[in-house]
């Protein structure tokens, strides 16, 4: 088999199974905000930095490889590669058409998460900011109390109507 330098396909299995722990992370993720594990996602935030960095890798590599076999270095110039393919005794070729798809739906499904999570996160952001505002006073309503201690609320005044 050829080097993984010269075969776009050659780290498929190690990007597929990246791509595979990333969907993995962003669901746990997904857990943790629903639950307001903020502990729970600080590691994960880690984790997920570090599988993302070892993906860019392996696609950096990939689309050199395909840049050197004449291709587009992108996802249109894989498939072209794996279109051209001679179907291998091995089943090599067969191998790698069906990783590259279950890559590209892992990836799709995972942006799907992640757009998902940005939700969550923003949810939790305003949620946030709500209560930071009523502590602070600037919510709707003013200060609880001013600076003497007082309380500072002013009474809706209700108007009589007779008639």
């Amino acid at each position: 088999m050829p080097s993984s330098v010269s075969n776009p396909a050659g780290t498929l299995a190690e990007e597929l199974g990246a791509a595979r722990r990333l969907h993995q992370l962003l669901k746990q993720e997904q857990t943790q905000l629903i639950a307001a594990d903020i502990d729970g996602l600080t590691a994960l935030t880690e984790q997920k930095a570090t599988v993302v960095a070892r993906m860019t890798e392996l696609a950096k590599s990939r689309h050199h490889a395909l840049a050197a076999a004449g291709f587009p270095a992108e996802e249109a110039g894989m498939q072209a590669w794996l279109q051209g393919m001679p179907a291998a005794a091995d089943g090599s070729a067969a191998e790698a058409r069906k990783s590259w798809i279950e890559l590209l739906a892992l990836a799709q499904s995972a942006k799907q998460l992640n757009r998902t999570n940005g939700i969550l996160i923003n949810t939790h952001l305003a949620r946030n900011q709500t209560a930071l505002n009523v502590l602070r006073g600037t919510a709707q309503g003013g200060n609880f109390y001013g600076p003497d201690g007082q309380q500072n609320m002013k009474a809706a005044a209700r108007g009589l109507v007779v008639g």
